[in-house]
């Protein structure tokens, strides 16, 4: 993946259709936040550390080189970053190899956005190899293309990753919808200029310009998302 970032998009007159769908990945398609945590837990503990669950929500949503970071930071771990980072990417694999239940809406958005031929991508703070593996099962036909966490030098909340993807489905970031659970993946989608659908998983996000929030994928359907780019005008 090229590290050169396209510039910020810029709202013209005739700009307000939508062009493309953005989507998270843990916790927005996928109910995995917690297999990180729980894998995270179990990681620390082998190495004879216990995790104070209020740095769940310090991790939640960051890429692995900030929440294992602040991990081993924070417990003090007699481990290094690329270490760290292959235990927990294998901890994660097996679990999603076990389960990897989908959240609510998610099946039928995918389905949705495919059907009506909306460019969708797949944007993620998670690691190829992760990445990879779930599209496996969400079905890699419903995504035009997919960013990976370490496919860029700068991943989330900076706003590289959703300017990337914007970029190779050849649209203009201010006429995509992004879809994202933490506030992590709102700062970089907002960043970008793109207007967020939240849907918190671990920790509440307030409504804000451009951000609507709801509870559920299951109030988000393409006629939702093209609504909010005709609110913009």
């Amino acid at each position: 993946m090229t590290s050169t970032v396209p510039a910020l998009g810029t709202r013209t007159a005739e700009g307000s259709a939508l062009q493309a769908v953005l989507l998270d990945m843990d916790g927005t398609l996928v109910d995995t936040e917690g297999f990180w945590w729980d894998v995270e837990v179990e990681v620390f503990a082998r190495l004879g550390h216990t995790l104070d669950e209020a740095w769940r929500q310090v991790v939640v949503g960051g890429p692995m080189t900030r929440s294992a970071g602040f991990l081993i930071e924070a417990t003090g771990a007699d481990i290094t970053l690329a270490e760290l980072s292959v235990l927990l990417n294998d901890g994660f694999e097996d679990r999603i190899g076990r389960a990897l239940p989908l959240m609510p809406g998610a099946a039928r958005l995918l389905a949705e956005l495919h059907e009506q031929r909306i460019p969708t991508a797949l944007v993620s703070a998670s690691h190829r190899r992760i990445i990879d593996r779930v599209l496996a099962s969400l079905g890699p036909q419903h995504f035009t293309l997919s960013i990976a966490g370490d496919e860029v030098s700068r991943t989330k909340p900076h706003p590289d990753p959703y300017l990337l993807a914007a970029a190779g489905l050849a649209v203009d970031p201010v006429r995509c919808a992004v879809v994202e659970d933490t506030a992590t993946g709102v700062a970089a989608a907002e960043a970008a200029g793109c207007h967020v659908v939240a849907v918190p998983s671990v920790a509440p996000i307030a409504p804000a310009v451009r951000r609507t929030v709801v509870t559920s994928l299951e109030e988000v359907d393409l006629a939702f998302l093209r609504g909010l780019m005709t609110e913009m005008r």
